[in-house]
């Protein structure tokens, strides 16, 4: 007897199709598994024989061929588990093969025949629909992951015995009832942002007219001054003014979290901009992506969210020059020997850092114990390819005794975000093919978006000369002033804009 099954892999930020071909043949009992499988598919053996076992079906005394083709694409991971044990059933004729052909197994089987959790179900329930299948069959777990897709059929099972049963009977197989499934997981990344509210920052409204004008354009922000000003605080605030995600970045942002692994059993779509901050000891690989088999890092993680570099000179300068190429392109490639990847990284990066190593540079209170190269040493961590693609530069002050006693008394998150909203809306209006955000926008199309009134043009070249501005850095300030004229509603950038996006470029003059 022959059966074969449908399922897939994960490689890279892709679902490969794969089939799981048993053949029963006579000859002495023996289980022969098959196709380029690494250590963790090959132990599916053992899962398998033990999970039958104890579901109440005794393993197949007969010799037994799995193979899983392609051939010559090596299969990693304990996700076939379900589909190597339905091909066997199949084959056996335990169930029927005509039901199991619609449809894609993917799941890991515990030793007592439940099913597990398994990562990466999203993009290989995407991978399905692209290919035609009729539905999905997977740990209960995972069910309200794959039904996010609409108009494509999900059954979850709790365990193997449980599953026959269903093919089994004479009833058609139903779709899973979302409504009969445990309550769903509070979204992931909105238990982290939700006490965030820019009400609890004091003072700093310089600071927080930076903040909404990043947001409101898409702008990469560096906060920089002494130890407790709030810059790292202010940071934190900036998630909760950003729109939640629209469907298709929700399905990527989710598509990611579940290849790596970081989606609970049981959630489903994350709804939220993510926000990451990983710690300065970060390797570059860890940073940015890759490793023996290619994953997603950090800067995809907070793809169409915020990537928040706290204390950004005390990362070592080889893992941050990594990023130049995520900021200008919205992607990351990662080549190996046998394969390459690409992922997602279209972030806002939000940094911080000290004016210096003590950290009271310029402090008119506190006296700086560096010297002059020691200050020069500390900056120049920060190579300046990378600031230049940092759009607001931010000098973040430290609070006065007064500020510090008074009670929060700016905006809260809500209000602001209205007002991101409204000029996020204009900038799509505005731009009839592709809709993008203003940091964003293809240099091609900035001469058209962005109309700038004579005085600005006056302004924006003096200012270019005085303070020695890069190509990109003219631009930037371009982008920037059309996004402060977009938050006032207006049509043309005038010099008002203009010079206070000029204001937002301060370590360009350092």
């Amino acid at each position: 007897m022959f059966s074969k099954i449908a399922s897939a892999i994960i490689s890279g930020f892709e679902a490969l199709e794969v089939f799981v071909e048993t053949d029963l043949s006579g000859g002495l009992p023996k289980f022969e598994l098959v196709g380029l499988a690494d250590t963790s598919v090959t132990e599916s053996k053992l899962r398998i024989r033990t999970a039958l076992k104890n579901s109440g079906i005794s393993f197949p005394s007969i010799k037994l061929v799995v193979n899983l083709a392609p051939a010559d694409l090596r299969k990693e991971g304990s996700g076939l588990d379900l589909a190597i044990v339905t091909s066997m059933l199949s084959a056996t004729e335990v169930i029927p093969a005509e039901l199991t052909s619609k449809y894609v197994f993917i799941g890991e089987l515990s030793l007592n025949g439940d099913l597990r959790h398994t990562r990466g179900v999203l993009p290989i329930a995407l991978m399905a629909v692209k290919k035609g299948y009729k539905g999905i069959v997977l740990p209960m777990e995972n069910v309200r992951e794959a039904m996010v897709i609409p108009n494509f059929e999900v059954i979850g099972f709790n365990n193997l015995k449980e599953m026959i049963e269903s093919f089994k009977s004479d009833k058609p197989l139903t779709p899973t009832d979302v409504s009969k499934l445990p309550p769903a997981e509070e979204d992931i990344i909105s238990k982290e942002i939700i006490s965030n509210d820019m009400a609890n920052i004091k003072g700093q409204n310089f600071s927080r007219r930076a903040l909404e004008i990043a947001a409101s354009g898409g702008h990469n922000i560096i906060f920089c001054g002494p130890p407790g000003s709030g810059k790292t605080m202010l940071a934190r605030a900036l998630p909760t003014i950003m729109p939640q995600l629209d469907f298709n970045e929700a399905i990527d942002v989710t598509r990611i979290y579940s290849i790596k692994g970081l989606l609970p059993p049981g959630s489903g779509l994350i709804k939220t901009r993510t926000f990451r901050d990983p710690h300065h000891t970060i390797s570059d690989i860890a940073l940015i992506g890759g490793g023996r088999i290619p994953s997603p890092g950090e800067v995809s993680l907070a793809h169409n969210g915020v990537l928040f570099l706290d204390e950004l000179p005390e990362f070592k300068r080889f893992v941050l020059e990594v990023l130049r190429e995520p900021l200008t392109t919205g992607y990351v490639s990662i080549s190996r020997a046998n394969q390459t990847c690409r992922f997602p990284a279209n972030f806002l990066l939000a940094a911080a850092m000290n004016p210096c190593p003590c950290g009271y540079a310029n402090d008119p209170e506190k006296e700086c114990t560096c010297t002059p190269s020691q200050i020069h040493k500390y900056r120049t961590k920060i190579s300046g390819p990378l600031l230049d693609r940092i759009d607001l530069h931010v000098y973040v002050p430290p609070l006065a005794p007064y500020e510090l006693a008074d009670k929060p008394q700016g905006e809260c998150s809500e209000k602001v975000k209205e007002r991101v909203l409204a000029a996020r809306e204009r900038q799509k209006n505005r731009q009839t093919n592709n809709g993008v955000l203003n940091s964003h926008l293809p240099s091609n199309n900035l001469i058209e978006n962005c109309l700038i009134n004579n005085d600005a043009k006056k302004l924006l070249v003096e200012a270019a000369k005085t303070l020695k501005l890069s190509a990109r850095a003219y631009d930037k300030i371009i982008r920037i002033s059309r996004t402060i004229a977009d938050m006032e509603g207006s049509n043309e950038v005038f010099s008002q804009h203009l010079s206070e996006a000029l204001q937002y470029r301060s370590l360009d003059s350092n």
